[in-house]
């Protein structure tokens, strides 16, 4: 006699085929950018959680079994950079996105410091929503969701 499994997502990690729904973390000191991000990734059926800093986002992050983060890079209290390094000591298998408008500094230069510090693919703001989805997608080994 075999114990039931009262956890649906366990359960859907047991059935092979059943898509499971992948948990997200977006960090952003911007309200407006993390809002709307949320919303594009829960429309493409991603659970989102969500972190107004680096230091917030670690916490989270501690306390969630998590697929992917997308963190900004120029944020008030822990950078993104700082919360890249050290979400990959503890984590070293989560999908990272760096996303940065740049502020006063040039965002390239920031995504390329973020891609040395761990990320897995950065983004410049503004970025294509659907562009976004895609590289999700495939860092997950996930089909992509239609399109945004």
């Amino acid at each position: 006699h075999r114990p039931m499994i009262n956890d649906p997502a366990k359960l859907n990690r047991l059935v092979k085929g059943v898509p499971t729904l992948r948990k997200l973390l977006v960090i952003d000191d911007n309200s407006l950018v993390r809002f709307a991000l949320c919303l594009l990734l829960r429309r493409a059926g991603y659970e989102v959680l969500e972190a107004s800093d680096g230091g917030e986002g670690q916490q989270v992050q501690s306390e969630n079994d998590l697929d992917l983060l997308i963190t900004d890079i120029l944020m008030d209290g822990v950078d993104g950079l700082e919360t890249i390094r050290k979400i990959r000591e503890v984590s070293p298998d989560i999908k990272i996105i760096a996303i940065s408008g740049g502020g006063h500094l040039d965002a390239g230069d920031m995504l390329q410091l973020a891609e040395r510090a761990g990320a897995d693919a950065i983004f410049t703001k503004p970025f294509d929503n659907n562009e976004l989805l895609s590289k999700i997608a495939v860092l997950l080994g996930t089909p992509p969701p239609p399109s945004a």
